[in-house]
């Protein structure tokens, strides 16, 4: 199982951000790519969810020797960032409720389990843009760990988190890591990839 990058290539008007990138993610397996900011790490990070389409190249996602169609990526692909948008108007629990139509979570969890993990059970009735920018993150962590996919992308995963959220997120991605690729973006914080096996520099896909 694996997802491919095949010369792939992204231009924004006349400036190009990489071009002939080609890798092989291997699934399962943990990755971070880093690089400063301006680098390209994000840009990269959404062709890879499906979310962006690259200007040139091709992309190829194979679970159990299946190759899985970009439209339908999304069910096998977990994507979050510090610009990922919750819907604010929605309460924890009807937002929950409303994700997991969508994504369902791995077998055995609950949503009031996801809850609980993410130390939100004091916010269920409460709507999100309530939330500090610490629960939020917690919120779209926990909902990526929890899904079930093959799938984690995580954009600066410790972005808005104090120290022990920062140790919540380290504990839960020893847990829910395995048997998935789990490919994380960092400006070279430690604690966001301290679980990830290969290490990779955004200069290798420009």
């Amino acid at each position: 199982m694996s997802l491919s990058l095949i010369n792939i290539a992204k231009k924004f008007n006349r400036d190009w951000v990489f071009r002939n990138a080609n890798y092989q993610f291997e699934i399962p397996g943990s990755y971070v790519i880093q690089g400063p900011n301006g680098s390209g790490k994000s840009t990269l990070l959404k062709i890879l969810s499906g979310f962006l389409t690259p200007t040139e190249g091709e992309l190829k996602l194979q679970i159990n020797s299946n190759h899985i169609a970009t439209e339908n990526w999304s069910n096998h692909i977990a994507y979050t960032a510090p610009y990922y948008e919750l819907i604010e108007e929605m309460y924890l629990e009807e937002f929950v409720s409303f994700y997991i139509k969508f994504k369902p979570l791995q077998k055995g969890v609950s949503q009031h389990d996801l809850i609980k993990i993410a130390y939100l059970e004091e916010a269920k009735d409460k709507q999100i843009k309530n939330f500090s920018s610490g629960m939020k993150q917690r919120l779209k962590l926990a909902l990526a760990w929890l899904s079930e996919v093959s799938v984690v992308l995580l954009d600066e995963p410790c972005s808005n988190l104090d120290a022990k959220g920062i140790e919540w997120y380290k504990n839960l991605a020893k847990e829910y890591s395995k048997n998935k690729l789990v490919i994380v973006c960092s400006n070279h914080i430690e604690d966001e990839f301290s679980f990830c096996k290969k290490s990779l520099d955004i200069g290798n896909f420009i």
